[in-house]
């Protein structure tokens, strides 16, 4: 399990910039849904696997204090730099840490959320560490978007393809010991009411839209893990292939920005 933790987070070495300036921004029906539920403004927000800290810069005048979790040293440089940039707001912090490890008191947090991160987390380890902080009462949230994003069918089939021929490529490339692992999304919420540990649990499904052009599509696609991974393990070939997406984008959206529609699942357990 160790090894399998550490290369998850080896996955996202050496792309942070890329990663933070192509995702979407993290909703803010994130922030209505679980005020709504916890039913007042939440004292501290723990944001486990925050990346780049895109999930957790919504919550800087909506929470009390956040603290946003990530063991990926890129990553959290990029969030740091962030941080820095705005002055330092004292009440946002980002950390080090791994989600069955957070280093907080019992009882401590009001919402856990993990944004794109799950299913890099062994879950049950995972949950035990969340029920574990989380007060009587509050919330674990775990929310993902549907790849790709909605524009145009023919991008997004060959969204797809780039994607899934770098899926391919990157498991025959890495040795068995250096692969990394993502436990199902669709199973997030069997595990959330399997673990015994939460009163109530549901999936709640939501939508957001962003400006997207041409280059930023394309550099979304970019930004997915098994991408970056295959060509750092060698499948520069597969650079012809995301040029010829890039091709495909340039002439779908024509020099124009257009509405990029994101379809959200979160699921969701109380303690």
């Amino acid at each position: 399990m160790q090894d399998i933790r550490r290369n998850n987070v080896e996955r996202f070495k050496g792309f942070g910039t890329l990663y933070d300036q192509n995702r979407p921004a993290a909703p803010t029906e994130v922030v209505d849904i679980l005020t709504n539920y916890l039913g007042s403004k939440p004292r501290l927000v723990a944001d486990v696997g925050c990346g780049t800290g895109l999930s957790s810069w919504i919550w800087l005048n909506e929470a009390e204090r956040v603290i946003g979790v990530e063991p990926s040293d890129d990553m959290r440089a990029v969030a740091e730099s962030k941080w820095e940039a705005a002055g330092k707001p004292d009440h946002l912090r980002f950390v080090s840490g791994l989600s069955h490890e957070l280093g907080l008191p019992d009882g401590s947090v009001d919402i856990v959320t993990c944004s794109q991160s799950f299913h890099w987390m062994e879950p049950q380890s995972t949950l035990r560490e969340f029920a574990r902080v989380l007060r009587p009462g509050c919330i674990f949230a775990a929310y993902d978007c549907d790849w790709p994003p909605v524009v145009d069918w023919q991008l997004e089939q060959a969204y797809l393809h780039l994607n899934t021929e770098a899926d391919h490529r990157a498991a025959s490339l890495a040795p068995q010991e250096n692969q990394a692992h993502k436990w199902s999304k669709d199973g997030h919420l069997q595990q959330i009411q399997q673990s015994g540990l939460f009163r109530y649990s549901r999936e709640i499904v939501f939508h957001h839209r962003e400006t997207f052009d041409a280059d930023r599509y394309v550099n979304l696609a970019l930004s997915q893990g098994g991408l970056q991974t295959a060509v750092k393990l060698g499948a520069t070939d597969l650079l012809e292939v995301a040029d010829e997406f890039r091709q495909l984008a340039t002439r779908i959206f024509a020099g124009e920005s257009r509405q990029v529609l994101f379809s959200y699942r979160m699921r969701l357990g109380i303690v």
